[in-house]
């Protein structure tokens, strides 16, 4: 087991849906949301959990993570992009008693490229959604942003409330988290000397998601036809997805 960083920084927004967890900045519960039909039902809580890399996550932090009963951690970023954060002195690898960690590669571009590890994470939701699983990359952000839009919008999420819920990680990352991770990633040759770009690596606006979401749609049809088409499901796991996800009770969260 990886021995953590005491000495964390800040973690950011505690109120709902973000949740403290030591060390780990933009934590949040993907779940209680609405969908946009059937009225009153809601995407089911405590299931997906997002956050940024969580290299500095304190025994506290793993101690909540346990309660949370979350069994598996799947990492989106790739070995180089770790070894950057191991060279930096912030830590490499979160691993705790009783969890399971996925290790998947980083793209260049998402929807292209990333597929397969897709594919790993919705299996997931599709057969064994009795396990909370934590999604994350370096911000927790483009990658994991978009298998998160991706689940919500398989379950009938209107695309303003994705879009939504992609941008609170503005908030969710302090700015003391922000500033570090900058310098690291103007260390990667092609952001060298860039900090505009730098910064506009980490930002996270809903005009971006819904973009994004617009693709999705013209491209596949929607991200049903993405996960069929790119990721390999059958209607049958979509559909298992939908049925373990969406939930009769009213959300929790309303974004206006």
């Amino acid at each position: 087991m990886s021995v953590p960083n005491d000495a964390a920084p800040s973690t950011g927004p505690t109120e709902a849906p973000f949740i403290t967890v030591a060390g780990i900045p933009n934590f949040r519960d993907l779940g209680g949301y609405p969908i946009s039909s059937p009225t009153n039902h809601s995407i089911r809580r405590e299931v997906i959990y997002r956050c940024a890399e969580p290299s500095r996550v304190t025994k506290d932090g793993i101690e909540t993570m346990q309660r949370l009963g979350i069994t598996h951690i799947y990492d989106l970023r790739s070995g180089d992009e770790i070894k950057r954060y191991e060279d930096a002195g912030r830590g490499g690898v979160v691993e705790w008693e009783g969890c399971e960690r996925g290790f998947t590669k980083a793209y260049e571009d998402i929807l292209k490229s990333a597929p397969a590890s897709y594919r790993t994470i919705l299996l997931h939701l599709a057969y064994e959604p009795s396990k909370p699983l934590i999604v994350h990359c370096t911000a927790g952000k483009d990658r994991t942003g978009v298998i998160c839009a991706l689940v919500l919008s398989l379950c009938g999420v209107d695309d303003e409330v994705v879009a939504h819920e992609y941008s609170l990680t503005e908030v969710g990352l302090t700015t003391e988290w922000k500033e570090k991770v900058i310098e690291i990633l103007m260390l990667h040759p092609i952001l060298k000397g860039n900090e505009e770009g730098a910064w506009n690596l980490i930002s996270a606006k809903a005009a971006n998601m819904l973009a994004t979401l617009k693709l999705i749609q013209e491209k596949f049809g929607g991200a049903e036809g993405y996960v069929v088409q790119k990721c390999g499901l059958t209607k049958e796991e979509v559909k298992m997805i939908r049925s373990n996800l969406i939930v009769e009770k009213p959300a929790v969260h309303q974004v206006k």
